[in-house]
């Protein structure tokens, strides 16, 4: 074999290698741009799957707290409802009329009072007079204070033992605080 004959032989060789080297990087380049591809699949229908988790989270989250805020202004409602009812019945009790409002004191009285108290009257309490001159006031010994205390209606007991609020206002807190469960149920049913 001539020289030329064995250089262009390990040239063909050489080509033929390097054909075959191009062969199988192009063969593993593929493979590895397939992995490549679905690896980034996976991990995208990961993020895909975490943020529709987050997004989820979200809004239950936020769902949650516009429940929560509309309690809020319903609760808020409701007690202005109930507020503006009881503000209308302790006007309705010092708006009474006499007979109304001397029934009332003398129920009171008889009920609360003991021997000896002294009555203290509102500042604009109508019918002090009216309710010195009742019964119970005698029976009792009870008397009368000449000067006033600063609440709305009705009056209070001062005795030995204990004072006794009996203003239009305390028994109201009194009735509301006992009652208003029960009041509220009864406006907002449904």
């Amino acid at each position: 074999m001539s020289k030329e004959s064995i250089v262009e032989r390990i040239i063909s060789d050489a080509e033929k290698e390097a054909e075959d080297i191009l062969s199988a990087a192009r063969v593993r380049a593929a493979q590895a741009l397939e992995e490549a591809d679905k690896e980034a699949a996976r991990r995208l229908a990961g993020v895909k799957a975490e943020t529709a988790q987050k997004v989820k989270s979200i809004l239950d989250g936020k769902a949650a707290t516009a429940r929560l805020d509309g309690a809020k202004v319903e609760l808020a409602e409701k007690r202005r409802v109930i507020d503006t009812a009881y503000r209308e019945a302790l006007n309705a009790l010092i708006s009474l009329d006499k007979q109304s409002s001397l029934s009332l004191a003398e129920r009171l009285l008889e009920e609360f009072a003991e021997v000896g108290d002294e009555i203290v009257f509102s500042p604009d309490y109508k019918f002090a007079a009216e309710v010195a001159a009742l019964g119970v006031i005698k029976e009792k010994k009870l008397s009368i204070s000449k000067k006033g205390a600063g609440f709305n209606g009705g009056f209070i007991l001062r005795g030995k033992n204990s004072d006794k609020d009996l203003s239009y206002g305390a028994l109201l807190a009194a009735d509301r605080e006992a009652h208003q469960a029960e009041i509220a149920a009864k406006i907002f049913k449904g």
